[in-house]
């Protein structure tokens, strides 16, 4: 008998930023099926960034089965978002999908701006969630430019879409933020990218402090481990991909729909109104400091 342990999936790459989860093997479980609605966000507008595809994806049609109307920002994976704009549609809630690149601060202005009139003038609960990263194994010859790219996306994009957002969204709102267990245990393969995740953790809890004192608006975030969505394929080489998730406690990557949840959580007053400026860490079992 063999003592190799079965890979938690194919070995697979794919060659652009941020993935596809339509090329991906086996697809990622992100359409929240047999979620059991309550109406926790009845009549709620929802705005999620990097919204496509896996935990953007399972977010969105999350919303929208809790009763939301959602608006989704994503970079240029046109398949992906049709697929999931028909699934936050056939949920019976209304959805648009805007194309850019959140690093981009005239983009964003627009698109928000775009987004708030698709949902009324309001957005009630903001999801920051576009991410990239690029392995790089010696940080002396990391390119000045990968930094600067991963900054743009995943803490100046944040930023500029929820400055922009701010005055479409009412009192006692709720902003969400992506970050990752990386924040909290480092990553020597992704060193620039575990640091925006840190810088996020800051931006969660300084504008939490800001905006509960002066418009009731709660900021909380979620930290992911190891979770099987289009990024992992994109950013590693065959056999890490195969191995992705195989280091968690649980012994195996989550599923965007296991996460999800976290987020209707943190969104619904009605689940979470006395939460503010903490984080969510749905990761397999990683007990982290924070």
């Amino acid at each position: 008998m063999s003592d190799n342990k079965p890979t938690p999936q194919p070995p697979q790459h794919q060659e652009h930023q941020p993935g596809s989860e339509a090329e991906m093997t086996p697809r990622p479980r992100s359409s929240m099926e047999g979620w059991k609605s309550a109406g926790k966000l009845e009549g709620k507008k929802a705005l999620v960034t990097g919204g496509d595809s896996g935990i953007g994806r399972a977010v969105a049609i999350g919303f929208a089965k809790e009763g939301a109307d959602v608006v989704i920002l994503y970079k240029d994976e046109h398949e992906d978002a049709a697929e999931t704009k028909r699934l936050v549609e056939a949920a019976g809630r209304r959805c648009e999908t805007i194309a850019g690149d959140v690093g981009d601060s005239a983009f964003v202005k627009e698109a928000v701006q775009k987004a708030a009139s698709f949902l009324g003038g309001r957005i009630d609960v903001l999801v920051n969630n576009a991410a990239e990263q690029h392995e790089n194994k010696d940080f002396a010859t990391i390119e000045e430019a990968q930094i600067e790219r991963t900054f743009r996306t995943n803490i100046f994009g944040y930023m500029w879409v929820t400055k922009n957002a701010l005055p479409h969204m009412p009192e006692g709102g709720a902003i969400i933020n992506t970050t990752s267990v990386t924040a909290y245990r480092g990553s020597p393969q992704l060193v620039d990218y575990a640091s925006t995740k840190g810088a996020i953790v800051a931006f969660t809890r300084s504008l939490s402090q800001q905006l509960f004192e002066s418009r009731k608006i709660r900021v909380n975030a979620v930290a992911p481990g190891p979770i099987w969505t289009p990024l992992i394929p994109a950013s590693f080489d065959e056999e890490r991909t195969a191995q992705h998730g195989s280091s968690a406690k649980m012994g195996r990557a989550g599923q965007p729909d296991e996460v999800a949840p976290s987020y209707i959580f943190l969104a619904s007053n009605a689940d979470s109104s006395y939460i503010n400026g903490q984080v969510l860490h749905p990761n397999g079992g990683d007990v982290v400091n924070g």
